[in-house]
């Protein structure tokens, strides 16, 4: 075996990093920031021109708005559905029209036998909101001021409606908004923590009763504007229409 001597070759430097200068800082692809963290677990949604139009004229076709009009004032109509939506009967309105001002029962029991007529269909977007924030994995609830002999009609016209969770409807509890009870039920029933909870609803009362009690809250007046007020708060929907 023949002894060959061995040859020592130079070992290659290694290659030095320049260090990071401004400039070559400026160079550096941009990386998108880290999602905001959302805020939120649950929304709790009014349905009343949230999730479906109402319009108690949709029950007239056809009759003069005067004779509408004046038997909305005469029964003090606002009134008498609010009650309604607490837990009284429509027969018991229909006892009390017929005591004060009998010309007014049969527009009275219009509103009630044509009351799907009132309902306009979904508002716009909210079906597609709706899913989106199912898909996001947040819980969703419904809180709505709504007679318990009607409520059935909900769901044929808008069903977002019936893609709640759990819907605690006022009629039913003989409780409506703006009490603070029916807030209070709502979380106590949900288990929600009212301060990862949004609460929307249209009405200015309804809102600033929910936030007194430390809920957050969205005044809704279109589905835009909730899409916004959620990315606000961490939530990542996308602009309007992306659901659909």
């Amino acid at each position: 075996m023949t002894h060959r001597p061995v040859t020592h070759r130079p070992v290659s430097a290694v290659p030095t990093v320049a260090p990071l200068t401004e400039a070559s800082a400026d160079a550096t692809p941009d990386r998108d920031p880290a999602p905001a963290a959302r805020e939120i677990d649950a929304v709790l949604y009014d349905f009343g021109n949230v999730l479906v139009g109402w319009d108690p004229y949709g029950a007239y076709d056809g009759v003069d708005r005067r004779d509408v009009d004046a038997f909305f004032a005469d029964v003090d109509f606002r009134v008498l559905n609010h009650e309604r939506d607490a837990g009284a009967t429509w027969q018991d309105a229909r006892d009390r029209v017929a005591a004060t001002h009998p010309h007014h029962v049969a527009l009275l029991d219009r509103y009630v036998e044509r009351f799907p007529a009132t309902l306009t269909g979904p508002v716009e977007g909210s079906e597609e909101l709706v899913r989106e924030l199912r898909d996001l994995g947040l819980r969703l609830y419904g809180l709505t001021n709504w007679s318990a002999e009607l409520f059935p009609h909900a769901a044929p016209a808008a069903p977002a409606t019936a893609l709640m969770e759990d819907v605690l409807v006022s009629g039913r509890e003989g409780l409506a908004k703006p009490d603070p009870a029916i807030f209070a039920l709502a979380v106590e029933r949900f288990g929600l923590d009212p301060a990862r909870t949004l609460f929307t609803d249209d009405s200015a009362a309804n809102v600033e009763a929910a936030a007194r009690l430390g809920l957050r809250t969205h005044l809704f007046v279109g589905t835009a504007g909730l899409r916004a007020a959620l990315r606000d708060l961490g939530v990542p929907v996308g602009p309007e229409g992306a659901g659909s």
